[in-house]
Order: C-alpha cells, then sequence, then structure tokens
C-alpha cells in the first residue's frame, strides 16, 4: 500500500512541476535586463508568431572578433553535466534551466536557429531510480528496521545506460514545459557516434536538424547513453573528431550544420592558464591554435565524462571547421542568467576561440605594461619627468601639420554622422594645440616636487621616525569622446604623477589620437618609459574594460552624462572619478550689477555651451522681472539665438511665454538655457541642492554678506561669486591642465589635476622596534612628535 502511494504520487511529478516551472520562467522574464533588438519583421509557423531580425553570413569562416558574435545565426549551446544537475550530482538545477531556456528563447525569437546539446538524462534518471528502490523496499522491512535504521539504507551503485534509459523522457518532458511558456516547440534527438559513421544516418540526421530548424523548432540533441559504448582512447578518424561525449558531439554537431557560434558552458570561467584555483591562474581571453601547449589542464569537471582538455579539443576541432567558440561558466548565480545572451551580444564573457590572432598586444597586456611603465615613471628624478613632458610640449608645435591633417581626416569622416557640439569637441586648430604646448609646460613646471613629497613627519619613540609621502595612484583608465586634445593633457598630468596610463578613445577621432599618441610615446621614449601610457586599439567594449579591476586602480571618464552613467554602472569594484552631469547654475541676486550681469551670462552660456562648465540654468530674483536689468539679459539672450525654456514659477508671471522646462534638471550642452524665478538666496540655494549636479554654481551680487552666505552654504564643487562659469577648469585654476571635474566628496572635487591623481603610503624607519617593548611593563613608551615637514618647492 504505502509503495503503491508513493508511486501515484511520484507519477504526478510532471504535473506538479509545469506551475513551477510557469512561475519560474515568468519571474525570470520580469527580472530580465536583456532586451531583444529592435522588430524588423514578424513571420509565423503554425499560426504561431516570432521576432526576426535580419541575420546573413556565409558559413566558412569563424569570426575573427568577439564583437561579430552578434551576427551568428545559427548556434549550438552545450550545457555540461555540472551545468544541468544540482550540486549533489543526483537531479537537475531546476532554477538554472529554467534561465538558460529563457535566454534560449529570446535568442530564437530574434530569427537565430538554436540547438540544444544537453547533459543530464542520468542524473535525472539517478534520481528517479533511488526513488523507485527506496520505494519498492517491503512495508514489512520498513517496519522491522525502524525508522532510524530505514533512513540509512543502502542504495546500490546505478549503471549509468540504466539511469539513462530512465532519465531521458523527464528531461524532455522538462524541457518541452519551460520552452512551452516562450510558445517554442522542441525536438528531441538521440545519437551514437555510428550515426555519424554511417553516410546514411548522416544525411538523415541532417535533413531532420534541418527541417527542425525551418519551422522554428529548437532540436534537443544528446548522446543516446542507454546503448552508447564506452568510449574508446584515440579512436578519432583521420580529421574528424569521435562522438565520446556531449562535448565531441557539440562539436560534430556544430561543423556538420555549418553552425556559426558554438557556446559551451561549464563549471568554470572559461579556459586558464594553469589550473583554476592556482594563485597564478589567469583567464585566457581569447585563445588561438597552437596555444595549449602553454596550457596546463586541471582534473575534469566533477561530474559528465570529459575535462576541459576535451572541451578544448572539440573547440578546435570545431574552429578549424569554421565554428566559432565560446567556453563560459554556467554555473555562476551572478551571471548564469545572461550568460549566453552576453556571448552573443559580444561581451567579454569566457574564453573565445580565434583564428586571428591581433596585430598588437592584448588590452590584458597593455595593463601589464602600463603598469610596469608607470613604476619606472615614478622612480625617475622629478626632472626627468619634467623634460619629459617638455619634450611632448615641443611636439605639439612641432608635428602641427600632422596633427592637423590627422585632425582633418576625422572630421571628414565624422561629417554628418555626429551633431554639431561633437565635431566642435573633435575639431584641433593651432591655437588649440599652442594652448595646450603651454598648459603642459605648466604642469612639467608644477610636478618637480609632486612625488614623494613628505606630508607629515612623526617620532613615534626614539629611533622611530613616520612618514608620510605621496606617491602615485597606479593605473588609470581614461575614457574620452570626441576630445583629441583631452589625451595629451591626460598624459602629461600621468607622467607627472608618475602614474600608468592605459587610454580609450572614441572612433570618431581615431586619426588623431594614433598621432597625439606616437608623439606621447616618442616624448618618453628619452627616459626610457615608452610603455608608460597606452592606447586600447583592440575592439573592447567600455563595459570589458571595467572589469579589469586587476590591472586598473582609477577609472575617468570624460564626455557625455551618458558616458559617465554608464562607466559608473558598469565599473565593478574600480573607483570612478568625475560627474553624471554639468548642471551649472547662476543665481542673479536683487543686488546683481547690471555691467556685470550680461557679461557674465553671455561667457557661462554662450562662450562654449557644449562644455560641461556651461551655464544651463539662470535663477532670478523676483525683484528683477519687469526691471532693465532683467530686459538687458533677455535682449542679448535672443541677439545670442540662445532658445530659453520657463521654469514653472517664470512661466506663472508670463501671459505669453516661452516653451515650459520639461524638466529644471536638465544639461542641454547647446545654446538652451532654463530660467526660473526665486524669492531669496535661500531659495536659489535650495534649488540648486535640488536639481543641480554639483558641478560650479555662481551669484551674482553686490552684497558681500550674501555673497559669503551663498559661497559657504552651495554644497558643489566649485562655487563662484561674481564670475564666469566657465572658470571652472584646470588650466584656469592655474594646474596645466585637468583630467576631468569631480562631484564626489572622497579623494578629489572640482577641476582634477596633478594632486588629485597622487595617493600617499607610510614610511616607518626603526631600529628593532617591536610592539611589545611599549606594553604597560614595556621599557618603552609613545611620543607621538610632530617633526618639521621639508618646505615644499613653488617655484
Amino acid at each position: 500500500m504505502l509503495s503503491q502511494v508513493c508511486r501515484s504520487e511520484f507519477q504526478s511529478f510532471t504535473q506538479r512541476l509545469l506551475p513551477w516551472v510557469q512561475s519560474t520562467t515568468l519571474s525570470l522574464s520580469r527580472s530580465r535586463r536583456v532586451q531583444p533588438p529592435a522588430i524588423r519583421h514578424v513571420r509565423s509557423w503554425s499560426n504561431i508568431p516570432f521576432i526576426t531580425v535580419p541575420l546573413s553570413r556565409t558559413h566558412g569562416k569563424s569570426f575573427a572578433h568577439r564583437s561579430e558574435l552578434k551576427h551568428a545565426k545559427r548556434i549550438v549551446v552545450k550545457l555540461g553535466s555540472a551545468v544541468v544537475t544540482r550540486g549533489d550530482e543526483c537531479g537537475l538545477a531546476l532554477g538554472r534551466l529554467a534561465s538558460i531556456v529563457e535566454q534560449v528563447s529570446v535568442l530564437q525569437n530574434q530569427g537565430r536557429e538554436m540547438m540544444l546539446v544537453t547533459s543530464g538524462a542520468v542524473a535525472f534518471g539517478k534520481q528517479r531510480l533511488r526513488h523507485e528502490i527506496l520505494l519498492s523496499q517491503s512495508v514489512r522491512q520498513a517496519l522491522h528496521s525502524g525508522q532510524n535504521q530505514l533512513k540509512e539504507m543502502a542504495i546500490p551503485v546505478l549503471e549509468a545506460r540504466a539511469c539513462a534509459a530512465a532519465g531521458q523522457s523527464g528531461l524532455m518532458a522538462l524541457y518541452e514545459a519551460m520552452f512551452t511558456q516562450y510558445s517554442i516547440c522542441a525536438a528531441q534527438i538521440l545519437v551514437t557516434n555510428l550515426d555519424f559513421h554511417d553516410e546514411q544516418k548522416r544525411r538523415n540526421l541532417n535533413g531532420t536538424l534541418h527541417e527542425l530548424l525551418r519551422m522554428n523548432i529548437v532540436p534537443i540533441v544528446n548522446t543516446n547513453d542507454a546503448v552508447v559504448p564506452p568510449a574508446e582512447p584515440n579512436s578519432d578518424l583521420q580529421g574528424v573528431i569521435s562522438v565520446k561525449d556531449n562535448d565531441s558531439l557539440a562539436a560534430r554537431l556544430a561543423v556538420e550544420m555549418k553552425t556559426d557560434l558554438l557556446i559551451v558552458l561549464s563549471d568554470v570561467e572559461g579556459l586558464f592558464d594553469s589550473p583554476p584555483g592556482s594563485d597564478d591562474a589567469k583567464l585566457i581571453d581569447i585563445f588561438y591554435p597552437g596555444d595549449q601547449q602553454s596550457v596546463t589542464f586541471g582534473t575534469k569537471s566533477r561530474v559528465g565524462m570529459g575535462g576541459m582538455e576535451a572541451k578544448v579539443k572539440a573547440a578546435l576541432w570545431a574552429l578549424q571547421g569554421g565554428t566559432s567558440v565560446v567556453i563560459a561558466n554556467g554555473t555562476h548565480p551572478k551571471v548564469s542568467g545572461h550568460v549566453i545572451t552576453d556571448i552573443v551580444e559580444g561581451k567579454k564573457v569566457g574564453t573565445f576561440f580565434s583564428e586571428v590572432k591581433p596585430a598588437g598586444p592584448t588590452v590584458e597586456q597593455q595593463g601589464e605594461m602600463a603598469r610596469s611603465g608607470g613604476r619606472m615613471l615614478a622612480t625617475l628624478e622629478p626632472e626627468q619627468r619634467a623634460e619629459i613632458i617638455h619634450h611632448l610640449a615641443d611636439l605639439l608645435t612641432d608635428q602641427r601639420d600632422e596633427i592637423l591633417l590627422a585632425n582633418k581626416k576625422d572630421l571628414e569622416e565624422a561629417e554628418g554622422r555626429l551633431a554639431a557640439p561633437l565635431l566642435k569637441r573633435l575639431s584641433l586648430s593651432t591655437s588649440k594645440l599652442n594652448s595646450l604646448a603651454i598648459g603642459l609646460r605648466q604642469i612639467a613646471a608644477s610636478s618637480q616636487d609632486s612625488v614623494g613629497r613628505v606630508l607629515r613627519r612623526t617620532r613615534i619613540a626614539k629611533d622611530l621616525e613616520l612618514e608620510q609621502v605621496t606617491v602615485p595612484i597606479g593605473v588609470l583608465l581614461v575614457i574620452f569622446e570626441s576630445r583629441p586634445d583631452c589625451l595629451p593633457q591626460v598624459a602629461a598630468l600621468a607622467i607627472a604623477s608618475g602614474n600608468g596610463l592605459l587610454l580609450k578613445g572614441g572612433k570618431e577621432a581615431s586619426h588623431s589620437n594614433r598621432i597625439l599618441h606616437l608623439l606621447t610615446q616618442e616624448a618618453l621614449s628619452i627616459h626610457g618609459v615608452k610603455e608608460a601610457v597606452q592606447l586600447v586599439n583592440t575592439r573592447e567594449e567600455v563595459e570589458d574594460l571595467c572589469r579589469l579591476d586587476k590591472m586598473i586602480d582609477l577609472i575617468i571618464p570624460r564626455g557625455s552624462s551618458q558616458l559617465v552613467r554608464d562607466i559608473q554602472k558598469a565599473a565593478k569594484g574600480i573607483p570612478v572619478m568625475g560627474h553624471s552631469e554639468g548642471i551649472c547654475h547662476m543665481y542673479v541676486d536683487s543686488e546683481a550689477s547690471v555691467d556685470k550681469v550680461t557679461r557674465l551670462v553671455r561667457d557661462s552660456k554662450c562662450e562654449y555651451p557644449a562644455a560641461c562648465n556651461a551655464l544651463e540654468t539662470l535663477l532670478i530674483h523676483r525683484d528683477l522681472l519687469r526691471t532693465p536689468l532683467f530686459d538687458q539679459i533677455i535682449d542679448m539672450l535672443r541677439v545670442e539665438q540662445v532658445k530659453i525654456h520657463a521654469g514653472p514659477k517664470f512661466a506663472s508671471y508670463l501671459t505669453f511665454s516661452p516653451s515650459e522646462v520639461k524638466s529644471l534638471r536638465t544639461e542641454y550642452g547647446d545654446l538652451e538655457l532654463c530660467i526660473e524665478v526665486v524669492d531669496s538666496v535661500q531659495e536659489a540655494i535650495d534649488h540648486i541642492h535640488k536639481y543641480g549636479s554639483s558641478h560650479t554654481d555662481v551669484i551674482v551680487t553686490e552684497n558681500e554678506k550674501t555673497a559669503e552666505f551663498f559661497l559657504q552654504h552651495v554644497d558643489s564643487a566649485c562655487v563662484f561669486w561674481n564670475a564666469s562659469t566657465r572658470f571652472s577648469d584646470g588650466y584656469r585654476f592655474g594646474l596645466g591642465a585637468e583630467v576631468g571635474i569631480s562631484t564626489s566628496r572622497i579623494h578629489a572635487r572640482g577641476p582634477v589635476g596633478l594632486e588629485g591623481l597622487l595617493t600617499t603610503k607610510w614610511l616607518l624607519r626603526g631600529q628593532d622596534h617591536v610592539v611589545s617593548d611599549f606594553s604597560e611593563h614595556g621599557s618603552l613608551k609613545y611620543l607621538h612628535e610632530n617633526l618639521p615637514v621639508p618646505q615644499r618647492n613653488t617655484n
């Protein structure tokens, strides 16, 4: 009786599983971050609509770069045993499977042709057979053995073929239930090695798979483990891989079906240069044929037939057949929910197999070169670093014609593609280069005692002295858009502060950046530190660069507010210095000077409206409405062709007002300006704190008391009195140049020049001092005496 009841409950497993699958997949869909591309057209089969995107590619050669993977039309996803099964190796990881099915469905509904090669039948069957064995025990034995002994009842070792036979139907039922949630049909195909060696069977298999793909059905392929013979070592035919496990099956299937991409998911992040977990193990981003000689393989997966060596062998065979391959982790809870879609989007996930070696170093190698070069740079004498910067300044003027010619190519290629403000940022001129050279010479002059400067000296005890000294931060990653003049500025600051530097410029300035970087390296070469400054020319995505937390110590974005926000979001474990917006305010007080106001507003808004320190919101005291001063401001803005947006309070005072502002928190970056009315200086401060970005804010008034109140109470990086917002700049502050303007409250704030690229370390010099000597009964006492600090050279 007990056995029959339990069997009845187990037989209803599939019916009880379906609601769980529905709730799990729907929940995962709501939390998905990956959005399908814009719908191009819709086709349907059997009255089931699905999205398609134009994907076409002639099969023959594998993709050379990750960024090309988004063009993959036909994709095989291989799920290893460690991905499909639970940690106890008995039963399936249902939540993980639901997430994988969702990702496959998203790609299928984009018009791609998806195929699954899956393990799991043995594990699923093992769970089922163990349950059956327990249920088959007689009620009498259970009663006589006692509850404790029943719990300890031994389970015999189960034969893998029997487990596979028992698990295949359940595994397929599970996949069908999951794919149904996305209106996708799945079909099971079981194969053995003989199906590939027999020509007729190969043709039949190929035809079946093509017909399923034509009907928008996802084939789910597995080795028929219920009948497959044990794998024979060295059984590969000449030029043909033998199907010994699901790795070799996936590779064989990918080549037979002329697949564009094979994704192999396992329980490791990818291929390492030494066994994962060892101290020196590094993930290999791109693996090339022939590199296997430099790799040490570890043990095989905790479950399954093959290990990493088998995966690499299968991947190289598929690559030779024209299929791109990525090996990645499908078990990590933080990435498994989007690992497949990330790979197809070209993100740096796992190990990518490529037949094309890049002409230059990888970005990881560039990071290491910047690190070692920066350390050498920091050991140079201050005069040597200054000499490098002076030489770079000379090169900017001496090689002016070559620089402007390269910049002209960038401008010609960007014409019609970039907005006018961005084109202005992209443009270089003789005057810009001269200003750059002057700024670089200022940096050289101020760098004489930047690195190694003593900030504090303390005598801890007799013959035990402590110093706090300035040191470089390490390796900086500066990402900039449409601003080639940023490259020599940032490079000079990095050189002066002894930091290694990685530069990632926008492709719209590629010609200008290339020649400016060559000139920078020419200057560095005079003291043998050429590699300290690196320009990233590979196809690395910004998001991938932000993951190099072991190589980069600080990220500094220079560009649009959207770029800064994206980098702040993408950076994991790396500090980001910068500001996402430059919403600068100017408050015109009731006691403002008529002569000063129009000059300050014109300069702040119109001199360079695309700059981050340009005026965006003008706050006017209510008493100035309908006065000659107010009329002068409006007339000047009209002459300068500035579009005015009225704030809510300002609009309420007007019968016919300009267009009302959509948001008071807007950075226009163009000849547009928001005007709002306030009743007092305190209301102006409150408005700035609510809608500003803590960048630069100004008061215009002749009342010193009101001005000081504003200066002390506005919580922004730069606060001015009767001065243009455009003075918020490293060069104008006398810093020589800046890497950017920081609105954060940690480390550096405002225009960040040389000082902002330094940190400190502590140097303690003693003579056999131990802490126990300073205990209650010890022989020494702490003195903690402040000692004089060497005077800084300010010349």
